[in-house]
């Protein structure tokens, strides 16, 4: 995120999309509901289904699936048309709005009608609201990020708030909300094939001759390496021939799920380190058994960039060990020594080379936590970020024209599918399904489905569908829902007895290398009892 959360409650006007707010973050959720109820903030929420926060929304939206480029293009065509934008901000921290003007030209509201289904009034509407807000706040999640044009749909996203002005303004901001607790702190630690810790890049030979120092060893590669979905393929073709996963459930969570499990199939070695015995654990050679949060010390940055301390409260079961006792273990048996006392240590080493953590201790966070970048031991640390200026000097405009998702329906597979979370479990479900009270609320897969489209298909709710893309097929039982839009089908990825993820599409974006979970062609049918 840009902005800390507590700036949601100081911002005008919040524009909500890609992200089941109130299912998905709904602690955070309690800030926009605050803002919106209590302090006068306008909230626009763009979503094709009808989700929960709707209910607090002065204006809803209600695009077509992955056409976020074409309505947010359409949102700075009328801005710029009725010279909403802020041209001081765009003048003197900005460049390239002259090409996405050219970019954004025919992007209409009768246009972007065509392509989203938005009705043009409505669309001018969020544009005014946007545009005359003294202070914006963008907030997204995995409904923007999750499409092959992922990487369009964010910078578009940053292109609109630079436009109007809300990037390093108190209330503003673009702020991406994380899927789990410590997503921000796995990318900050260098968890990307490309980077190291704090963002900074592999190829560059100044950071890489110094991290070989900090280490000890002569070099270290100078490429990057493979993606998280690159690997998959990797190992599919036979270029992979072992597998190390911690903390992580491919065997449910991977798109186009037949695929993968073929792939984890075809390896010589998996290792799995995790807390439970989960679907993948249980394909692998080698299981190594780690403590969860309640069982170890260290720290957790936040959505909002903040590190903050987890101390231990209980000690692991049985031969359970702490992550980082387990890979120094391996790694000094492979050859490397990692020797560290405790993870105050590992602490130390981060911020001695990670420029954007160096100001952050173990005292400076005992009581409350530090958002960085925290450049010094006296520095405050940052909570808003590009408040004078952009990290590369001055905010870049990027040109984008909408591109299509990868798969649209036909006469085959008529329907489109999405998929995303529900309140009560939790990503895979290795923990919240081992709460016999969630169980019970939420005890298996289902398939929502508009009320209209239902009929249509003589389905009544209850009813066990079969659901079938091109990739694979799961039978789930029908949830008739207002939630849902005409034409398309919500099914919830976290249960491995009706995966949804041997549906999803593993088209990647072409720079992030995240799959396109969020929209693909399917068909539907009542299956035999």
């Amino acid at each position: 995120m840009t902005n800390p959360i507590e700036d949601i409650e100081k911002a005008n006007v919040i524009l909500i999309t890609g992200s089941n707010t109130t299912e998905n973050h709904p602690v955070l959720s309690s800030y926009v509901k605050r803002a919106v109820t209590l302090k006068g903030a306008k909230l626009i929420v763009v979503d094709p289904r009808r989700i929960p926060i709707t209910r607090y929304a002065t204006l809803w939206l209600r695009p077509n699936l992955g056409t976020d480029v074409a309505w947010i293009n359409g949102l700075m065509h009328v801005i710029i048309r009725e010279g909403l934008y802020d041209e001081d901000y765009v003048k003197q921290r900005t460049v390239g709005l002259d090409d996405l003007k050219k970019i954004v030209e025919k992007y209409t509201p009768d246009y972007v009608e065509k392509i989203t289904g938005i009705p043009k009034e409505r669309l001018e509407k969020a544009a005014r609201m946007y545009g005359g807000a003294k202070a914006a706040s963008i907030l997204y999640a995995m409904g923007i990020t999750q499409h092959r044009t992922g990487t369009d749909n964010v910078k578009s996203l940053a292109n609109l708030a630079m436009l109007c002005g809300n990037v390093g303004i108190e209330g503003g901001g673009v702020n991406p909300l994380r899927g789990q607790n410590n997503v921000q702190g796995a990318c900050d630690m260098g968890g990307l094939p490309n980077v190291y810790t704090g963002y900074q890049k592999v190829v560059d030979l100044a950071v890489r001759s110094r991290m070989a120092k900090a280490w000890g060893v002569k070099e270290l590669p100078q490429e990057p390496g493979l993606t998280v979905t690159e690997m998959m393929e990797a190992a599919y073709e036979g270029n992979i021939k072992a597998l190390y996963i911690m903390g992580e459930n491919p065997m449910v969570s991977d798109p186009n799920l037949n695929h993968a499990q073929e792939a984890l199939k075809k390896v010589d070695f998996l290792v799995v380190q995790d807390i439970f015995l989960t679907e993948t654990a249980r394909e692998a050679d080698v299981v190594l058994p780690s403590a969860c949060f309640a069982e170890k010390d260290g720290t957790f940055t936040n959505t909002e960039r903040k590190v903050q301390r987890v101390r231990k409260a209980l000690d692991p079961p049985g031969e359970a060990r702490q992550d980082w006792e387990i890979i120094c273990e391996l790694s000094t048996r492979l050859g490397y020594p990692m020797k560290y006392d405790d993870p105050k240590a590992i602490m130390e080493e981060i911020a001695a080379v990670t420029p954007s953590y160096c100001g952050i201790t173990y005292e400076r966070i005992e009581y409350d936590g530090l958002h960085w970048p925290c450049t010094g031991t006296d520095h405050p640390g940052t909570p808003c970020l590009h408040v004078d200026q952009f990290t590369c000097g001055l905010g870049v405009f990027h040109a984008i024209d909408y591109i299509p998702p990868a798969e649209l329906p036909d006469e085959e597979y008529p329907f489109y599918l999405t998929t995303g979370r529900i309140l009560f479990q939790y990503h895979t479900g290795t923990m919240t399904m081992k709460v016999d009270g969630l169980n019970q609320i939420a005890p298996e897969c289902f398939v929502e489905i508009s009320r209209k489209d239902a009929m249509t298909k003589n389905i009544e709710d209850g009813d066990p569908l079969r659901v079938r893309s091109r990739r694979g097929e799961i039978v789930a039982k029908a949830k008739i829902s207002e939630k849902a839009v005409d034409g398309t089908i919500f099914i919830p990825f976290h249960f491995a007895s009706a995966a949804a993820n041997k549906l999803t599409n593993s088209v990647l974006d072409p720079v992030a290398k995240i799959p396109e979970y969020k929209v693909c062609a399917v068909q539907i049918e009542k299956a035999r009892s």
